[in-house]
């Protein structure tokens, strides 16, 4: 491998070069950081970047290769982790001057498998304050980019792993995911982005471990990537009362296996939602190549009545809480889109809340009946491209004027309610070169069948090999 083959070669690959020794850790993490060091100053995607101690573990993990050690998955395969998410030693800013100069004393359970599976660290992504929003700016770093069209949107909340994954800034990152904030980025930059299913990568630490519905997953630019580092990450932690059992599966082989015989469920609005007319030609586009691959397609939309409200709902109370001792000395410097939310907490009441659990059970007894009709359900990622930077969200979208930003990806949301798997995987380009999303949602734990079925869609038309002319 070049030089600069490394740093578009997938982590199956490198950690498979590494493990025959044909490949160094070190020459391979020294590689990453050097175009880190090219390309984050045009990006921002990186708020902070631990060369020294990603260096350290490089060598580290040559030095097992050398003396035969047993390696892990990850050995030697540089990933980054989002800025919301606790290390060690490193700075957590949470994207907010409260958190800007925070240290954790330990990691998060998701930074503790990467780094026992081998994995090398590289540093951390740019995230909105506490996730808050689909785009990637706040008031410690500033925007971050997208590789394709670099004043565009990179997507949030996860939007620093996926512009770094996007322009070869390491082949995995870790985002997380409470609105769609794995698969926007994902789709938007051009790369894959899985949510699990709730509970399948324990979530630790967190405030709320019993009524909550974020989720951790990973990004990466093909889905035997993905795979590899779900396989890496899922298992259960008492840490987090969520968490799954372990069931046996490999998702690591769950890639192989194609779509023949399923049946798919297409939906190119959900019944009503604008979307931007070349999304939607993209995307249908790509929603036949299921028949190409044996699949039963069938347009059909799933019954989300009324998901918006009950987001803002189940979300809000979530949010004040998690911001009430803070509120009084810092109000003046969070992001107006999680006042937002804090000032909808002000005026519900216990009940309230209590009732929107009630509403999400009978969303999911919705869905749950739709998917005893469908293996799978495809959709567009997102109603609309990349806008420009400075933007919170689109002013309209085909010809409907948007004053939500939970409009412009109404496709995601509603699926973190209901805890099912979902990936972005990407579907196409504009004619002006932006990336399409297109989103596949399983059953209930179908992790591995939705893996399968997007692996099967990337095979059918491939996209790794299209790069973003950065230097």
């Amino acid at each position: 491998m070049t030089t600069n083959d490394l740093c578009w070669t997938s982590a199956v690959e490198l950690a498979a070069a590494i493990r025959a020794r044909r490949l160094s850790p070190v020459e391979l993490t020294r590689t990453v950081l050097a175009r880190i060091d090219a390309v984050n100053p045009r990006l921002n995607a990186f708020c902070t970047v631990a060369a020294e101690r990603a260096l350290a573990d490089a060598q580290a993990a040559e030095a097992a290769v050398v003396r035969g050690d047993t390696l892990g998955p990850l050995h030697g395969v540089p990933i980054s982790f989002k800025d919301l998410t606790p290390t060690a030693g490193i700075r957590t800013t949470m994207g907010s001057r409260i958190f800007e100069h925070w240290v954790p004393e330990e990691d998060a359970i998701v930074v503790e498998r990467a780094r026992r599976a081998g994995a090398v660290v590289l540093g951390k992504t740019n995230t909105p304050e506490f996730g808050c929003k689909g785009v990637t700016d706040n008031l410690v770093f500033g925007h971050t980019r997208n590789p394709w069209h670099v004043d565009r949107i990179a997507g949030g909340s996860s939007g620093g792993a996926a512009a770094a994954v996007a322009a070869g800034l390491g082949p995995l990152a870790e985002g997380s995911d409470l609105a769609g904030s794995i698969r926007i980025p994902a789709a938007v930059c051009g790369v894959v982005g899985l949510k699990p299913s709730l509970g399948r990568v324990p979530l630790w630490p967190a405030l709320n471990g019993w009524t909550g519905f974020s989720h951790v997953g990973p990004l990466a630019r093909t889905v035997a990537d993905v795979a590899l580092l779900l396989s890496a990450w899922a298992g259960p932690d008492d840490r987090d009362p969520k968490s799954l059992p372990a069931t046996g599966e490999d998702f690591a082989r769950a890639v192989d296996g194609g779509a023949r015989g399923l049946r798919v469920a297409w939906s190119p609005d959900l019944g009503g939602a604008p979307v931007d007319p070349e999304v939607r030609r993209i995307t249908e586009a790509a929603a036949k190549a299921f028949v190409d691959l044996g699949g039963y397609v069938e347009e059909e939309h799933p019954p989300l009545d009324g998901a918006m409200e009950l987001f803002m709902d189940l979300t809000a109370p979530v949010r004040a809480a998690g911001m009430a001792d803070h509120l009084p000395r810092w109000r003046d410097q969070l992001d107006p889109m999680l006042l937002l939310r804090l000032d909808r907490a002000a005026g519900m009441s216990a009940v309230d809340a209590e009732r929107a659990v009630h509403r999400r059970t009978a969303l999911w007894h919705r869905v749950r009946r739709f998917f005893e009709r469908h293996d799978v359900l495809v959709t567009p990622t997102t109603a609309a491209t990349a806008f420009p930077i400075g933007q919170t969200f689109p002013e309209e979208i085909d010809g409907h004027r948007l004053t939500n930003q939970l409009e412009w990806f109404p496709f995601t949301y509603p699926f973190a309610i209901t805890g099912q798997p979902a990936i972005s995987v990407p579907a196409g380009f504009t004619a002006d070169g932006l990336p399409v999303g297109l989103q596949i949602v399983g059953r209930r734990f179908a992790d591995a069948t939705v893996l399968r079925v997007a692996a099967a869609f990337e095979a059918a038309r491939p996209w790794a090999h299209r790069r973003p002319s950065l230097p």
